[in-house]
């Protein structure tokens, strides 16, 4: 076949439609020679020398392509790992900078990997020498995209930190079997954008979506061999397209234009879309993985070499590689992908998995990093919202409080305190400090209480309903013989492993899972959900289903007959928070008169209705706490710093063992106070009873009950 072949452009990169014709352009700093491969819809190629190189982009235009074509890259050069070069010919790759994807890898047709495999006693040194099938077969195919799409006036929504509530999820999961959802629509992004997905969320009362991974994913090959797949997708291959898995629609660029209309459906709803991103590695995995990109494209670019030794990857995420932001080319991507999807897909926001390893200057996690200064200088992303997981698995890379301003972070300390407090394994000062913002990890460097995520369950562990349910894991569905996931579930002194017939120790359990939910919707910062914890779901004790795309991981929306209670009382916390400012305050607790009305913006007592003492906080036996929220006097800084009025609350908390009874404060707090929620009653309505100040109020254990002051 024919084709006409013009110079083109070395910018943008990528697949560019100009309704002219299509031009391509692929950085490639040590290249000798590249191929562009086009394919027809029978797979049959043509492959173009691509001639022209500007500034180690290589680059053409092609008159004749339209969107809709596939095409792929053959890069010649060097092979000589120990170089840390892995060019070869005979691998087809796909563009870093694809728009969209079209299919998976197909394990099974062709050979992804420079060498002849050897099977699972492949040598270390196997990949020294070359191999020259041909991947094609095997290889998804890059598509040209055409961006146009009827936004209809869509904008981001850019609300406020303080306003903010996560509902973290799953595009496939959250929908696969939702009964009210059009079957063919289950488990995509137009699922997602249908109306009964619409109106549970806005129902429940979240403010934005936090979506695992959907950069396209390649499963990695032994996964294909045990017959799972990676669910999570946290094995990113194309840092511009949308996973194709999840569109309805078509993947040869349709699955664009769903996932814009996903985030047209979801903003109209008044919900934002975070993106959980993995700029840290890719699929690739390490020098006996195969080659699908960037591996082939230019390896020593791309990836963090061990200095010493160029024939392995440095490893600072667990998975084989790590990619090398310190090269400009890599912070351009990366930067690119980023700004794509909030130019062009409206999103308003992410989440940065493992993002330490970004961070690393050399060895160390360096906060002045080009990656941070170059977000923060950048005009369009230093305003969206940023998160980031703030730990890998190198040297030095717990970094829970270290990340700058405009960073906010998944405080895994938040997470283990909670935890411990309500299984009665910290005392009361562990959980005051994140109760109250955790301004020891975020004030000292001018940020702001949503610079802590609050979470007590993600993803990444157990559900909420199995974290009170299992005192060991069970990853068996995994095929690693229960060595995955971690260990850290201590007992919860709730009875028997597993399902139990026991009405007592059930109803246990739904409490110490409402103690939980309330403390996490009602802390200073900002708290994130866990999908599925407001219905009670199960992963049946998985602590790591990051393989398993089925019943193990989707919700099953008839959990909710089995805790009918869970839902509506989590709709409850979540209305009570956005009602009221004094559980979502934009500056830190003080322990102190905000504004001269002799009244302190949080007070701690003791059962006895006096002031928590140093003996008290330092007793890590002391689960008993009252808490003091005065809504008098709160800096709204929408209005220029005017104080906001609300009302004052107190909170009785009792993690212990035994029922507890306190003593309301003083009437310098309150006169007259009424109970709006308690978690041992889930059914209580708000405004249940009057009670004087220095009355007695009685408190269950391990429950909390929330008294609000109405006079």
């Amino acid at each position: 076949m024919t084709v006409t072949v013009w110079p083109g452009r070395p910018f943008p990169l990528g697949a560019t439609w100009n309704g002219d014709g299509v031009n391509f352009a692929l950085y490639s700093l040590n290249a000798e020679k590249v191929e562009l491969c086009l394919f027809d819809d029978e797979g049959n190629e043509t492959r173009i020398n691509v001639e022209q190189r500007t500034a180690h982009q290589w680059h053409c235009f092609l008159p004749d392509a339209r969107p809709g074509d596939r095409y792929g890259y053959r890069v010649h050069g060097a092979y000589d790992p120990e170089g840390g070069h892995r060019f070869n010919p005979a691998k087809l790759l796909i563009d870093p900078y694809a728009k969209a994807i079209d299919g998976a890898v197909d394990w099974d047709a062709a050979n992804t990997l420079p060498y002849v495999p050897g099977g699972p006693d492949t040598p270390d040194d196997a990949d020294l020498e070359i191999d020259d099938d041909d991947s094609a077969a095997a290889i998804p195919k890059s598509v040209v995209v055409d961006e146009q799409f009827d936004w209809e006036g869509d904008v981001r929504l850019e609300r406020p930190w303080n306003e903010t509530v996560i509902y973290e999820t799953h595009v496939k999961g959250f929908t696969k079997t939702h009964p009210d959802v059009r079957e063919d629509l289950r488990g995509t992004y137009a699922g997602l954008a249908s109306d009964a997905a619409l109106g549970y969320l806005k129902d429940l009362g979240v403010t934005a979506v936090e979506l695992l991974p959907v950069h396209h994913i390649a499963d990695e090959s032994f996964l294909h061999d045990m017959g799972l797949s990676n669910y999570w997708g946290y094995a990113s291959i194309g840092y511009l397209a949308p996973h194709a898995g999840y569109s309805a629609s078509g993947t040869r660029g349709e699955q664009v234009a769903e996932f814009k209309g996903m985030v047209k459906a979801l903003h109209k709803a008044g919900i934002e879309v975070i993106l959980d991103v993995v700029y840290n590695h890719t699929a690739e995995g390490n020098h006996l993985g195969p080659m699908l990109s960037m591996k082939g494209v230019d390896n020593k670019t791309y990836y963090r070499l061990v200095p010493d030794d160029l024939h392995h990857y440095m490893d600072y995420t667990g998975t084989g590689n790590t990619l090398d932001a310190r090269q400009p080319a890599v912070l351009r991507m990366i930067m690119d992908s980023l700004r794509y999807f909030v130019i062009e897909c409206h999103v308003d926001g992410f989440r940065f998995d493992l993002a330490s390893a970004l961070a690393r200057e050399l060895y160390d996690v360096d906060r002045l990093s080009a990656f941070f200064d170059t977000i923060h200088q950048d005009p369009v992303l230093s305003q969206v919202k940023l998160i980031a997981e703030p730990w890998d698995v190198g040297p030095g890379g717990y970094q829970v409080g270290n990340f700058p301003v405009l960073w906010s972070e998944w405080n895994g300390i938040y997470r283990d305190a909670i935890r411990d407090f309500w299984r009665g394994e910290a005392g009361a000062a562990a959980f005051a400090d994140r109760f109250s913002g955790s301004a020891d990890l975020y004030e000292n460097d001018g940020r702001d209480p949503f610079a802590s995520i609050n979470f007590v369950t993600a993803h990444d562990g157990f559900t909420l309903r199995d974290l009170v349910t299992y005192n060991e894991k069970h990853n068996e569905a995994n095929q690693e013989g229960n060595r995955d996931g971690t260990d850290d579930n201590r007992s919860w002194n709730c009875g028997v492993e597993g399902e139990t017939d026991d009405a007592e120790i059930n109803a246990l359990r739904r409490r110490q899972q409402r103690n939980m939910l309330t403390t996490l919707i009602l802390s200073q910062g900002t708290p994130m959900l866990l999908g599925g914890d407001e219905i009670g779901r199960t992963q049946h004790g998985s602590n790591n289903a990051w393989c398993q795309d089925n019943e193990i991981s989707w919700y099953s929306w008839t959990q909710e007959e089995d805790q009918p209670e869970q839902l509506s009382f989590t709709k409850r916390l979540i209305a009570l928070r956005k009602d009221h400012p004094v559980f979502r305050r934009q500056e830190f607790l003080r322990g102190r008169d905000p504004e001269g009305d002799n009244l302190p913006d949080v007070w701690w007592f003791r059962p006895d209705g006096h002031r928590m003492t140093k003996r008290e906080w330092d007793d890590a036996n002391c689960h008993t706490l009252g808490v003091f929220l005065n809504g008098d006097a709160i800096t709204d800084r929408t209005r220029q710093g005017e104080p906001l009025q609300d009302d004052s609350f107190v909170l009785l908390i009792n993690a212990g063992h035994e029922d507890a009874t306190f003593t309301l404060p003083s009437a310098a707090y309150g006169e007259t106070w009424t109970q709006d929620l308690c978690t041992f009653d889930a059914d209580l309505q708000a405004g249940s009873g009057e009670y004087a100040a220095r009355s007695e109020f009685h408190v269950h254990a391990r429950a909390i009950s929330i008294l609000r002051r109405i006079s």
